[in-house]
């Protein structure tokens, strides 16, 4: 009978510990098995906070450029001339929208409406026939193989192409020779307000007189 009882109890001892052993290898299955959790893109977050503060940066610079206010005088064949405040960045063509638009008379060919203002600067609105404009160059031309400016004929866009002739001065020009009339010689550059003569010596290469 003892003998009965001490093998049902071995029989229970290793049905326990095959149980626990098997409850053991679920577990460490269980755990083998489950997926891991992904790390949270964090990248991604910095890459569009990144973009968000470029856009701010570019946002500030083009509201700080808008904000800069110039000062443009205004003069000749326009509507009302005058001195306008306009922002950097502002065209010729805002300046002459601000002075009333083009009178009747004005030249459009004698304006670059799409020029960029500066502070100070003068925009001149020349009258029909005041400049006479240069004809297209032509082969044989000596004007146009030189690759010179003539003062009595070129626009004030033209006279900016020179070296050490800025809009003002183009405009300032252009002003002496409506008043005067036409340059006799490139001499006559220095009773043009601006112009001294060591100015000139360094504009004479580029410019020519008909």
């Amino acid at each position: 009978m003892e003998t009965i009882i001490e093998k049902v109890r071995e029989h229970a001892i290793l049905s326990g510990v095959g149980g626990g052993l098997l409850i053991l290898v679920c577990i460490i299955g269980f755990l083998m098995l489950k997926p891991k959790e992904e790390a949270p893109a964090f990248p991604v977050v910095e890459e569009v906070t990144q973009v968000v503060t470029e856009k701010e940066e570019e946002s500030s610079s083009a509201f700080s450029q808008e904000s800069e206010k110039i000062l443009v005088d205004v003069k000749g064949a326009v509507v009302s001339e005058g001195v306008y405040e306009l922002s950097l960045g502002d065209r010729v063509r805002d300046a002459i929208e601000l002075a009333g638009g083009l009178s009747p008379q004005a030249d459009k060919q004698s304006v670059n409406f799409a020029q960029k203002l500066t502070d100070e600067a003068v925009v001149y609105v020349a009258k029909i026939g005041e400049v006479e404009h240069s004809a297209p160059a032509v082969a044989g031309d000596p004007q146009a193989a030189s690759g010179k400016v003539n003062i009595n004929k070129a626009t004030a866009a033209e006279l900016t192409t020179v070296s050490g002739i800025g809009e003002k001065r183009a405009q300032d020009i252009i002003a002496y020779r409506e008043e005067h009339g036409k340059f006799s010689s490139l001499d006559d550059l220095t009773n043009v307000s601006g112009i001294g003569a060591k100015t000139l010596e360094k504009l004479k290469s580029e410019l020519t007189i008909d």
